[in-house]
């Protein structure tokens, strides 16, 4: 058996050995893209992440005998999510390690040990201490280039993670269409004229002269939508603003709609360009010279071809009487335009618990293209395990 030491996280020196140690574990990798370091460093940030109020973090970097660095992992709660579970559950996440069991249940052990320690009863990993649409889940098939700030890993991770005893919690889908290629299923188009030819219905693409209006927006749809999945808390106006506000040095509005009733908001299809297609060549680093370069290739240079769907949903009252099929029509509609420069969409983050998300993607002819896990470890191994509760059926 090896030997290993564990190292907290506590300085600049460990800090850099640990946004530095994926590039050289995937380096014969092709299809890795390094995330942004500061995008990684925002998560462990106080000062950034608001989980930090309820909760905490810590993470680890493995050395084995000869100071080699052969793993890194971090652990994490907050006690307004541990809450949401019927046990008290903290994460695991930002697991990188080599194919080797005592190395990685090294880190998996120090998790655990940190977590009972803040009295949780269960960890899911490997997760994110923050979003969902980041960092979040165990790549298993489909091992495709990332999209922006999603994981991709080693196919051994599966049986690192199972091996040591994670159970599947729920698996994550992300379809795949072509645009421009039809695919819609039939019905699509003729639920989306009912709505179409109903004038209390009406389709919007994001205006940035609306902007707190559009946050107020946001934040109605998703709260109504989303915010009553396991795990998802409500968006303030505020928090909606600064999403947006973040996003608009990148955001192409053509790929932002919203839908309404009588002038009230009922739904949204947000979606974004894969940045990473740019960034997977800055090796971690936005300095200002990596920023003039993303500038220059958003403006100049049409490097980005793909689009992200990043959110889709309908407030409950409104679900099933067709705007669903209006926002993916008028998108449609949009796509086909001369110029529209986008070839592919991927419709990231469809949880195996929302049959009727993962209805509307095969509805608009897109197919699973990638599967994450997020496996879920019980400390008390003689407790019951129970996958996520199905929602929407």
């Amino acid at each position: 058996m090896s030997s290993y030491s564990l190292i907290e996280v506590s300085n600049q020196q460990s800090i850099k050995a640990f946004l530095n140690f994926p590039a050289k574990l995937y380096r014969n990798e092709p299809n890795w893209s390094r995330p942004l370091d500061e995008d990684i460093e925002k998560v462990f940030d106080p000062k950034k992440n608001k989980k930090f109020r309820k909760g905490d973090a810590k993470r680890w970097i493995l050395k084995d005998e000869n100071n080699n660095i052969v793993g890194r992992v971090a652990a994490f709660f907050d006690t307004a999510t541990a809450n949401k579970n019927k046990l008290q559950t903290g994460g695991l996440g930002f697991f990188d390690c080599i194919n080797n069991h005592d190395a990685a249940f090294s880190l998996f052990n120090a998790c655990r040990d940190w977590l009972k320690e803040n009295s949780l009863e269960a960890m899911d990993g490997p997760i994110n201490f923050g979003e969902r649409d980041s960092f979040w889940g165990c790549l298993v098939d489909g091992f495709h280039e990332p999209l922006y700030n999603m994981p991709y890993n080693f196919l051994y991770y599966k049986e690192l993670f199972e091996t040591y005893g994670f159970e599947n919690y729920f698996n994550q889908y992300t379809y795949h269409r072509k645009i421009n290629k039809g695919g819609l299923k039939d019905g699509i188009h003729q639920k989306a004229a009912r709505v179409f030819d109903n004038p209390d219905y009406t389709f919007e693409i994001f205006d940035k002269s609306k902007i707190n209006k559009i946050a107020e927006d946001f934040s109605i749809i998703f709260n109504a939508a989303w915010a009553r999945f396991p795990g998802v808390p409500k968006i303030t106006k505020v928090h909606s603003l600064a999403l947006i506000n973040q996003m608009k040095p990148i955001m192409d509005n053509r790929l932002m709609h919203i839908a309404y009733y009588k002038g009230e908001p009922i739904g949204f299809f947000i979606m974004m360009q894969d940045i990473s297609q740019i960034f997977r060549k800055f090796n971690g680093k936005l300095h200002l010279v990596n920023k003039l370069r993303l500038m220059y290739h958003l403006r100049f240079r049409k490097t980005i071809t793909r689009i992200i769907g990043r959110l889709f949903g309908v407030i409950p009252e409104h679900q099933g009487k067709g705007v669903e099929a209006g926002l993916v029509v008028a998108f449609e509609r949009l796509a086909n335009t001369p110029g529209f420069p986008y070839d592919d969409l991927e419709l990231n983050w469809i949880g195996d618990f929302n049959p009727t998300m993962m209805k509307v993607c095969e509805q608009i002819g897109s197919k699973i293209y990638k599967t994450h896990i997020t496996y879920r470890y019980l400390f008390d191994r003689d407790a019951s395990f129970e996958r996520a509760k199905r929602v929407n059926i």
